[in-house]
């Protein structure tokens, strides 16, 4: 999975591989609920939920548009079916795209003050099912 994340992480992060490894292993792995996608035998795509907030998504860039990815958000959507939001770069057009696609509405556009990498970013949200104690009759 090294290679499928190394290879699909925007060009403009900042980290170097043996930093990121590490973060993988020993926080994001260790600490968050993860996910993997498998083709055969070949891990193509990787998911990590935090609470509400689907925090990585990456698919190995050979994989992208064969259904890796919309397989990880569907299991996502059905974990936190009251609603998930996230973080993507604005210049990310193609992952916009994906999560447009998949029902995530655009809430929030920052000029990347903010962020690690200082890049325009924009935050999705997606409404799922309402919870609610009142049945209907």
């Amino acid at each position: 999975m090294r290679t499928a994340y190394r290879r699909s992480r925007h060009p403009c992060l900042v980290h170097p591989d043996e930093e990121v490894r590490r973060w993988v292993r020993d926080v994001v792995v260790a600490q968050h609920e993860t996910w993997l996608a498998e083709q055969g035998g070949e891990l193509v795509a990787m998911m990590v939920l935090d609470g509400e907030v689907l925090d990585q998504l990456y698919v190995h860039p050979t994989w992208t548009g064969h259904g890796a990815g919309s397989e990880l958000v569907r299991l996502a959507q059905s974990r936190r079916p009251e609603r998930l939001w996230l973080w993507t770069f604005q210049s990310n057009l193609g992952a916009r795209r994906f999560y447009e696609r998949h029902g995530f509405i655009a809430v929030e556009r920052t000029d990347g003050r903010d962020n690690e990498e200082r890049e325009p970013d924009v935050r999705y949200l997606w409404h799922g099912r309402p919870s609610s104690s009142v049945a209907r009759c």
